[in-house]
């Protein structure tokens, strides 16, 4: 397959005001894996390709083969008009008109030609040069039908005794009107011809046709009758002014002919002279079926010359877009690979007319979406990269895919490439290849329910291997923009395609180099959504919150402070917050890196419902140092927050590395209402530090009498308080006193 041809597109030869191209629907989706050599070099279209058993393969796309198909499109236009009147003129055919049954030489040289011949797989759209393969679809195909219309019928019916019914196996070569059909389904394609010519060309052919195979009928009808009863029949009983038809098979031929085209083209425009009529059942049987038909053709006619002049017709508007196409390549100069590329994407989207954009454009988007999830989820679900996500996110991401069609050897994303479209392979085969320093260039095979792109785009990195198809493939595309959304959307399933993603390379030596990107990625990701949970605390957003735990986001989760969404929820006071965190199974003890607990910050801005709400669940302020805690709230002189300390249990009596308590520092500096505080929840007037001394002795030396008034009534009721506890307790018999 090396040497294999295709035919190069001409570009800056075309004038724009010519409504011509040159393109050429006779060769259409050629391959692309032996580079780009003109099809019409001499050279090359001598040397013929070979077999995996070296054995000449005929190309089909290539110049020789090319000029024989034109020939024996002529030969099947003979063949097809020839037919019927080889059918119904048999009986006064001329001799010189009868030895053409010679020219089936020709198709039978053409049928043995088809077995050399390649041919396009239609699943693959790959050249397949393998003779048995070659053999067994012609065989499968048109080969019966060709080799029965090389027969010999005309011999075959005089060796049979003139049986009727041989003879009607002539009309088995009218299958060669296939060839016409294709020929004019090319040229209508094809923008180097004028399509109104072409298409006038084509009905005039059609109208011919049908007119002259009638008339071959209409004699046919009349020579089938003995010559005893011909006067019976619509042209032995005819006469034109003074001219009789008795006897007519003594008539020269181009009069019988002519005046059967007579009859055949005024009855089908329904003129109706009456000069020529049918005389007898057969013929008038058949000349209501005609009519009938006539009616049918009638209106075929009328609407393509209808379709011509409103220029409605599908390949009308192809040819338009094909020609404003080579205008935009010539004016711009493009390269010939890239220009044959579009041109190729243009003829197939014109050939595949089933695709799923064309056909549901202006559907309501839920109906779409619908479609696209029955036809596209169980597909999307055997991705690897999908497994185990959940069934809204797959639902999603179903939804948002695009269907396309690529030809062989295209390359749909180029290594090194910035890459923002994710595929799926659907149908076909694709190969992915690794160039430069350190590869081998060795090629990996894409197979249905692949997918590639999806390491560039979730990785924000270049394309690392190209992507070429091999055989025609349907992929299925969703845009970058789109995946990013949902997966910011579905954050469990996020980590679980990133997971997967990490996975899959780590089989695959060649992308290993990616891990630790893919690694960093999890990890980012995992500290945003922490973030956003954080985030959604900080500001009561609640129904934020429940969507993010909701979609898989752990309420446990810190920020780099190591405060969580509950130190959040709880320092602002969102009661209904905290409440939900606590259920969704967020630490209620939890401790940042500056030692604060969930109760703690709210103990600290005042909310006290929130706090007695943490405390209910166990809660509590967990305070390291609850001595030099309490020494510092007194120092700044925060009586309402030393209260909600007391309250929620900080012992008044805790001490620092000076052994002092808050009392001690409370009479330092004179703060008579903050030792009442301490001393209402507690707190020892008779508590000594490292150097002895007392609340009381601090108070005198700072020389406050409000405050040596309260610690000495202080000291009063704690020692009455003692010398009670004291006199209550047993004597040393084991008796109360």
């Amino acid at each position: 397959m090396g040497d294999e041809i295709r035919e190069e597109f001409e570009l800056n030869v075309v004038d724009d005001s010519i409504h011509g191209s040159v393109a050429s629907r006779l060769h259409l989706f050629p391959e692309f894996q032996s580079g780009w050599v003109s099809m019409w070099d001499s050279a090359a279209a001598l040397k013929l390709p070979m077999d995996c058993y070296g054995r000449f393969v005929v190309h089909p796309e290539r110049g020789l083969y090319r000029c024989w198909a034109d020939v024996m499109v002529l030969w099947s236009v003979f063949s097809t008009f020839f037919t019927p009147l080889e059918f119904g003129f048999f009986r006064g055919l001329p001799g010189h008109l009868a030895d053409l049954e010679a020219i089936q030489v020709v198709f039978l040289a053409d049928m043995i030609l088809h077995f050399f011949v390649a041919y396009r797989d239609p699943h693959t759209y790959r050249m397949v040069y393998k003779r048995q393969s070659i053999a067994m679809r012609y065989v499968r195909g048109s080969f019966a039908w060709d080799l029965l219309g090389c027969f010999p019928w005309d011999a075959i019916y005089k060796a049979t005794g003139r049986y009727e019914a041989v003879r009607c196996l002539v009309c088995v070569r009218l299958v060669r009107a296939r060839k016409i059909a294709e020929f004019f389904r090319r040229k209508e394609k094809d923008v180097r011809l004028n399509y109104l010519f072409t298409r006038i060309v084509k009905l005039i052919t059609v109208e011919l046709y049908c007119t002259h195979t009638a008339a071959c009928i209409f004699y046919y009808l009349a020579t089938t009758l003995p010559e005893a009863v011909e006067d019976r029949t619509w042209i032995g009983s005819l006469r034109l002014g003074d001219y009789m038809y008795t006897h007519f098979r003594e008539i020269g031929f181009w009069t019988r002919y002519l005046t059967s085209m007579y009859f055949a083209v005024v009855t089908m425009a329904t003129v109706g002279y009456g000069d020529i009529h049918a005389v007898n059942i057969r013929e008038m049987v058949f000349l209501m079926v005609y009519i009938s038909f006539d009616m049918v053709l009638g209106a075929y006619l009328i609407g393509n010359m209808t379709a011509l002049i409103v220029k409605g017709s599908k390949t009308e508007r192809f040819r338009d877009k094909m020609a404003d196409l080579i205008k935009y390549m010539n004016r711009n100069r493009l390269g010939k690979q890239i220009s044959a590329q579009i041109k190729n994407h243009l003829w197939l989207h014109h050939e595949i007319r089933h695709t799923r954009s064309s056909i549901l454009e202006g559907i309501p988007i839920a109906v779409r979406s619908k479609i696209s999830q029955t036809l596209y989820y169980e597909m999307v679900d055997m991705v690897p990269l999908f497994k185990g996500c959940s069934e809204d996110f797959l639902n999603q991401i179903v939804s948002k895919l695009n269907e396309e069609f690529f030809l062989p050897g295209e390359v749909i994303l180029e290594q090194g490439s910035a890459v923002d479209q994710v595929y799926i392979v659907a149908h076909g085969l694709l190969e992915e290849e690794i160039n430069g320093e350190g590869s081998d260039g060795s090629a990996a095979e894409l197979v249905p329910y692949s997918i590639f792109g999806e390491v560039a785009v979730l990785c924000n990195i270049p394309q690392p291997y190209t992507v070429r198809v091999r055989e025609l493939c349907r992929l299925l595309r969703i845009d970058k923009q789109s995946l990013t959304s949902i997966l910011q959307l579905y954050f469990k399933d996020s980590r679980q395609v990133l997971s997967n993603l990490l996975e899959g390379k780590n089989r695959d030596l060649r992308i290993k180099q990616l891990e630790s990107d893919i690694t960093y990625l999890i990890t980012k990701q995992e500290v945003e959504l922490a973030l956003g949970v954080i985030s959604a605390a900080y500001h009561g957003d609640l129904h934020r919150l429940k969507c993010l735990i909701n979609a898989g986001a752990d309420p446990c989760k810190t920020n780099y402070d190591g405060r969580t969404a509950l130190h959040m929820a709880a320092s602002r006071g969102f009661e209904e917050t905290v409440r939900f965190l606590i259920q969704r199974g967020a630490d209620v003890n939890c401790i940042d890196k500056f030692g604060n607990s969930p109760l703690l910050e709210a103990v600290k801005a005042g909310h006290d419902r929130v706090a007695t709400l943490l405390a209910e669940k166990g809660a509590g302020l967990n305070l390291q140092d609850a001595g030099t805690y309490l020494c510092k709230v007194v120092t700044d002189s925060k009586v309402d927050f030393l209260v909600r300390l007391l309250r929620n249990g900080v012992d008044p009596n805790s001490k620092n590395y000076d052994q002092r308590t808050a009392l001690h520092v409370a009479a330092a500096e004179g703060l008579h209402l903050v030792a009442k505080v301490l001393i209402e929840f507690g707190a020892n007037v008779h508590s000594k530090d490292r150097w002895g001394n007392t609340p009381l002795d601090e108070s005198r030396r700072c020389g406050s009498r409000p405050l040596i008034r309260i610690l000495e009534s202080a000291t009063t009721v704690q020692d009455d308080a003692h010398f009670s506890r004291s006199i209550g307790e047993v004597d040393g018999d084991g008796q109360h006193i």
